[in-house]
């Protein structure tokens, strides 16, 4: 893996400062993860039988991004680039070693997207869900992202020891 250049979330700020401070450490995670490996490297599946890659998690969690925050959030029409009806796991066993590096590229898009709509929105501002009809909050976005994203940087963990050994927090 590449320098640890992640930043730790403030230990003394406000709510949104927090929320956000460990969201961003979430995802400085996973792209620490995925660093200095080449496609073909990013696409192994290394525990059988699971499907899941570390490209597949960066893809996988590029479409959460989109889903709560541009669709559910913002309203915004953003559908699944990754997966189909006929592909439902499309993000994992569809990935392409040759597109791996622009994968990579679109999840930082789409995260810096995510939080210039978040940021409009105070915490305790609601949302409803396509599909559902009980309201969310800001707030409770924030925490299901941030657990989110602590659940499958623990499987890029375990992943990225299988590929080539590297291990760190």
């Amino acid at each position: 893996m590449t320098t640890d250049s992640r930043v730790d979330p403030p230990t003394a700020a406000d709510e949104r400062a927090l929320l956000q401070g460990f969201l961003d450490f979430h995802r400085a995670t996973l792209l620490w993860k995925v660093s200095g490996l080449t496609g073909e490297q990013l696409v192994q599946r290394t525990v059988d039988p699971s499907s899941l890659s570390l490209i597949g998690l960066v893809r996988h969690l590029s479409e959460v991004e989109k889903y709560w925050f541009h669709r559910a959030l913002a309203g915004h029409p953003s559908p699944p680039k990754y997966w189909t009806a006929e592909h439902p796991d499309g993000d994992f066993d569809l990935a392409d070693p040759a597109l791996a590096e622009q994968d990579v590229e679109e999840f930082r898009a789409i995260v810096r997207t995510s939080d210039e709509l978040a940021a409009s929105y105070p915490l305790d501002a609601t949302f409803i869900r396509p599909g559902h009809e009980a309201p969310y909050s800001v707030r409770y976005l924030y925490i299901h992202m941030i657990e989110e994203y602590a659940r499958h940087n623990g499987h890029a963990d375990l992943l990225r020891e299988r590929v080539d050994g590297a291990t760190g927090e």
